[in-house]
């Protein structure tokens, strides 16, 4: 049996939460191993729908260890609030199902401002389209050394060295900005106050986690937003602050890359983006916002509206290879229903000539010009296809020229929001 690392194909928001979902159901353990509360997961489970944003998905599924990895930044307050609110519909959440590595850095207040004030004062053409909290600063601070980690709250009496270790960088920081200075008995009281909520999750988890791969346990590693986001192989500078690539599953949880046995890419039959940046197959028409209005392409946890264009192959092919992907999961399907045509972007024109790949190049990311081949469309619905014999022709030729043009299989189809609504081609845990 593999394990498997599940990432976004594109720029997040593909119905990862989903796919994960469903695939917890034969996972032991179900790892989170980057990025921050800042990118949700919709799950909708007998009708009923659950707002994720820092637990892993398989956090709604009885039986399932959920981790929180070393990769993730941790907004504590945040996540009691989180843990509350499922517990409220009924999920059972306590240290027996919920771990969080010890040596996770936290988001703190001034994290926040930090990053709202950034954005705030930043003109319309250089806004990053960051949700103002606080991931960016925080992950500063970790690879700048000064993050207060989960595994500091437990030592209180040793916190004040810590808090100035980090205040002797944003101090002067903050008066640059005009910002007010931070109170270190403000900020210390801030930790300890959650502390007595949240240490009990605190765990080794690379320990955990080589425990139970030593023992044959499944394990789910779960990635947040998508490839094409990635702080080095994304649309810089429009991208988050994290590896979002599979092999950050390993260095985000504590494991060996031997550990990951399959990889699955989760894309939408179409292409979504949030914030700025970069988007050849954008439509700025009336098919665009319809693509948008039938997806509900709203932002589980920010509310933004995406922009919506038409599925860019060449993007995919892209992430497909920088993350190694060995299938991919196709969504959203059923939103193409009733087209009378449908476009994919097979290559890109960059002045005048052809090419394969989106350039590293800011300034070139803007000149691409999309190609695209033309699909005649279905009127036949696809929503709640749990078969191929349940899908229109035409729709099975698309699903197929998507293949060819990504060199990936598909190996789930996903036809509705529902976790029963797949069509399993392939499972990625017999790899």
């Amino acid at each position: 049996m593999a394990n498997v690392a599940v990432v976004g194909a594109q720029w997040g928001d593909e119905g990862k939460g989903k796919i994960v979902d469903w695939l917890s159901l034969e996972a032991d353990v179900v790892v989170r191993f980057q990025g921050g509360h800042n990118a949700g997961h919709t799950l909708v489970i007998d009708g009923v729908t659950y707002k994720l944003a820092l637990l892993p998905s398989g956090i709604v599924r009885p039986g399932k260890l959920s981790v929180i990895g070393n990769g993730v930044v941790v907004d504590p307050h945040f996540l009691v609030g989180e843990i509350d609110r499922l517990r409220a519909q009924g999920v059972e959440i306590s240290p027996m199902n919920l771990k969080i590595a010890e040596n996770a850095p936290l988001i703190l207040s001034l994290h926040r401002e930090l990053d709202a004030h950034r954005e705030e004062a930043a003109g319309n053409g250089v806004k990053i389209g960051t949700t103002k909290r606080g991931i960016g600063p925080a992950y500063e601070d970790k690879v700048g050394r000064r993050s207060i980690r989960l595994m500091d709250l437990a030592e209180p009496d040793l916190l004040d060295d810590k808090i100035a270790r980090v205040l002797a960088h944003h101090d002067p920081l903050r008066r640059g900005l005009g910002l007010p200075q931070v109170d270190p008995a403000a900020l210390r009281e801030e930790l300890l106050s959650v502390a007595p909520r949240i240490l009990p999750f605190m765990d080794a988890v690379w320990e955990l986690l080589e425990d139970n791969r030593r023992a044959g346990k499944r394990i789910l590693f779960e990635g947040a937003q998508g490839v094409l986001l990635d702080v080095d192989h994304g649309t810089y500078p429009y991208v988050t602050s994290s590896n979002t690539v599979a092999a950050s599953a390993a260095s985000g949880s504590g494991l060996g890359p031997g550990a990951i046995g399959y990889v699955l890419g989760i894309a939408k039959a179409y292409t979504t983006r949030v914030g700025g940046g970069p988007f050849p197959t954008e439509l700025h028409d009336e098919i665009g916002q319809l693509i948008g209005d039938r997806g509900r392409e709203f932002g589980t946890n920010t509310g933004r509206r995406r922009r919506c264009g038409w599925f860019d192959a060449v993007l995919t092919r892209q992430a497909v290879k920088t993350s190694g992907i060995n299938g991919v999961a196709l969504t959203k399907l059923d939103i193409l229903d009733g087209f009378d045509e449908i476009k994919i972007c097979t290559h890109y024109m960059l002045d005048d000539k052809r090419i394969e790949r989106l350039p590293a190049s800011q300034a070139a990311q803007a000149r691409v010009q999309p190609v695209y081949e033309t699909f005649p469309g279905w009127k036949e619905s696809t929503s709640g296809a749990r078969s191929w014999a349940h899908l229109p022709a035409q729709a099975i030729k698309y699903v197929r020229r998507v293949e060819e043009l990504i060199e990936a299989p598909v190996a789930l189809l996903s036809t509705s929001p529902e976790r029963a609504d797949t069509i399993l081609v392939h499972n990625p845990f017999q790899d």
